[in-house]
């Protein structure tokens, strides 16, 4: 079970990965106390973490209704999951996710903390979007028991935890990596997505054609 929530771990954190997000976060709070700034920080790592709740409790229960067997699900999504990586690979960041300089962002000095901001684009897209969500699904979908699911959930708490703290820590973390810092963490952890998405597409085909694989 401990080797299950690390290998859920690692696959959430490269894909909500809230280092892309910092910079938004930075933008997002300019003029804001600290208190503030903990405030929206803590209601994004409290979406991410709904997030993840809602889907893994829900996930199996939307691909019935959609028709989708899991393992289609799981082929299609590793494939998309596959396909983020090549692009983090390529210095290019996650494709699903919204440029940062398309975001208009309003600085009001001591002006109360925006918690829609929190929620979205801080939250969703920009740190979990549709490459995490659709992981949160194969993971819950493939999965059976209170102790099972309560592994995906205390992944999901873990990563929400680890997002409040990397925003809270953002303006330290910018100093010391710098863009180049960040872009070859965002490469590494490509990789580490890629060998995630090749084993949903494993499973994928193997529930799809047992006989075959």
């Amino acid at each position: 079970m401990n080797t299950e929530i690390i290998k859920i771990i690692l696959a959430f954190m490269v894909l909500i990965n809230p280092f892309s997000a910092l910079t938004l976060f930075v933008d997002l709070t300019r003029g804001y106390s600290m208190h503030n700034r903990r405030k929206v920080a803590r209601v994004a790592g409290l979406t991410i973490f709904v997030t993840i709740s809602f889907f893994t409790i829900a996930g199996e229960t939307l691909l019935n209704l959609l028709g989708i067997s899991i393992g289609s699900f799981q082929l299609a999504g590793g494939i998309l999951v596959f396909l983020i990586a090549i692009n983090m690979m390529n210095g290019d960041g996650n494709p699903l996710k919204p440029d940062q300089d398309n975001f208009d962002v309003d600085h009001v000095h001591g002006a109360p903390p925006s918690i829609a901001s929190a929620v979205v684009p801080l939250a969703i897209p920009m740190m979990i979007g549709p490459g995490g969500i659709s992981t949160v699904i194969i993971y819950s979908a493939q999965i059976s028991g209170i102790v099972r699911v309560s592994a995906v959930l205390i992944a999901g708490l873990f990563i929400s935890v680890f997002c409040y703290l990397a925003l809270m820590a953002a303006g330290r973390i910018g100093r010391v990596l710098g863009d180049a810092g960040l872009n070859i963490m965002s490469r590494i952890m490509g990789m580490l997505l890629a060998a995630v998405a090749v084993e949903i597409i494993v499973n994928g085909l193997r529930t799809l054609f047992p006989d075959l694989v």
